[in-house]
């Protein structure tokens, strides 16, 4: 039985990996680095910004307004979930067929990274059954700071989006079955211990070394004292405030036991 198919049937022998987190938050780098993976492929050569497969495909209409930094992760119309009106075969069927010639033939894994697969979570896994899902998490103030020249949401907005959509976030994981939320602080921190809990979470045997270059950039945006509501919020996830990270453990969902407690011993 291929990948991805019922029994008795044919179709696809790889599987996807969706990548999401807002904008700036390390959605690249951390997709780098699971490209890098033997049996990985990801998007390459296409004539869009960053290589996101959401601007590949027109089975779900997608502009960069559709995508606007600081605005796409709290928006209704965004969050799209089992049952709704894409969650059908043509939609599953056009996406393949508009993404199948940015990657490379004979992948075992696809890696497909776009900021709003943060809030297609649910939807991608109806539609694409074995995909796993990879979330990338960055402290509300550095966002706010890496994403200020394109937006001026101000402070206390830009946190309050971040909050949201990440309360969304955590409303949608009950409704997953291969789900890995990570930090961009741990990441940079110790990208070869990601990249080998991130190859348990796939099924992938992986030796040698992340990418290099990996480097903590949030000491270059000015932080600020969070309100005590703010502070309380972003505590569930590990954040303080000016630019502060404490212990946090990443999130792991997974159907096998045994490998959800691999991943946690690995990355905790």
């Amino acid at each position: 039985m291929s990948a991805g198919t019922g029994p008795g049937q044919t179709g696809p022998a790889h599987r996807y990996v969706f990548v999401g987190g807002l904008h700036r938050s390390g959605t690249s780098p951390l997709t780098r680095m699971i490209e890098g993976l033997p049996g990985v492929s990801g998007i390459s050569g296409a004539p869009v910004p960053e290589q996101e497969g959401v601007y590949l495909q027109g089975a779900i209409p997608h502009t960069a307004l559709h995508g606007r930094p600081m605005h796409f992760a709290t928006d209704p119309a965004q969050h799209h979930v089992e049952g709704s009106i894409y969650d059908r075969l043509d939609v599953r069927e056009r996406i393949e067929a508009d993404w199948a010639p940015w990657f490379a033939p004979g992948a075992t894994w696809r890696v497909e990274k776009s900021p709003p697969n943060m809030t297609r979570t649910r939807l991608y896994q109806q539609l694409f059954p074995l995909s796993h899902q990879v979330v990338i998490l960055r402290h509300p103030q550095a966002v706010h700071g890496a994403v200020s020249k394109w937006v001026d949401l101000g402070q206390d907005g830009a946190v309050a989006h971040w909050l949201e959509a990440h309360a969304r976030l955590r409303a949608d994981l009950a409704h997953l079955h291969h789900v890995l939320v990570i930090r961009y602080e741990d990441l940079v921190a110790d990208p070869d211990r990601y990249r080998r809990g991130i190859a348990v979470f796939l099924g992938i045997e992986a030796e040698g070394a992340a990418e290099t270059g990996l480097a903590d950039r949030n000491h270059t945006y000015p932080g600020w004292t969070l309100s005590d509501d703010e502070a309380a919020a972003c505590a569930e996830w590990g954040y303080a405030s000016d630019m502060g990270v404490t212990e946090w453990t990443p999130v792991v969902q997974h159907a096998l036991n045994a490998v959800r407690e691999k991943v946690l011993r690995i990355l905790t």
